[in-house]
């Protein structure tokens, strides 16, 4: 099995990275390969809504001068993702932002592309916003029909200095627990799907709420 893990911040091996890391060691003693995308540093222009994707339904952006479609790809071959950001005013990096945005909606015109997947979002802050920030990245799992596994509390961790996350034990314990989590239910989730039928796709339903 593997996880692709997109990172948000600008820097390749800073404290997010070191978060993602402490995720990363737990999965990969399950045997699990765990691939980490920097995505902070790159230059992704933000979703347009040209509706390009929406008409040809190939998972793909209109644009094809950045490394989007490629990220794309690498969600849907995995069997779990981790979205990772530093906290900016109290919410994702703008480069995760732009991405997300272009993948979810390309996504999104087919149902079921990420269906049952284990996903889930990790932030870094120096002080504040980080609920803010954790729960941005937690609408694009949850708007896929993905799983989500938990922690012994909330998927946060505090540094300010380049590499100063190790001096946050709690917060380390949490992204340990949270890999070992997320192993288990992986294993747990493809034990399943060869044992256990998955329920029908359900039609998507688009109502105007203006009457």
């Amino acid at each position: 099995m593997k996880v692709v893990a997109f990172n948000g911040s600008p820097h390749k091996e800073g404290n997010t990275f070191l978060a993602i890391q402490m995720v990363a060691k737990e999965l990969v003693k399950q045997g699990i390969e765990v691939k980490i995308v920097q995505v902070g540093k790159k230059e992704i222009r933000g979703c347009i809504a040209c509706n390009w994707c929406r008409k040809h339904h190939k998972h793909t952006c209109v644009f094809d001068d950045d490394p989007v479609n490629d990220w794309i790809r690498q969600m849907k071959k995995a069997d779990g993702i981790i979205l990772a950001s530093p906290v900016y005013f109290a919410g994702i990096n703008g480069s995760l932002k732009s991405f997300l945005d272009r993948a979810g909606y390309a996504l999104s015109q087919t149902p079921g592309v990420l269906r049952y997947k284990v996903g889930m979002g990790l932030v870094v802050l120096r002080r504040t916003g980080g609920m803010t920030a954790l729960n941005e990245l937690n609408q694009y799992i949850q708007a896929f029909e993905m799983i989500t596994p938990s922690s012994s509390y909330w998927n946060v961790m505090y540094g300010m200095r380049r590499k100063q996350v190790p001096e946050d034990v709690e917060g380390q314990q949490i992204m340990q627990t949270l890999g070992k989590n997320m192993a288990w239910l992986m294993q747990v989730i493809d034990l399943g799907r060869k044992n256990i039928p998955l329920p029908a796709i359900e039609e998507k339903i688009f109502p105007h709420l203006i009457r």
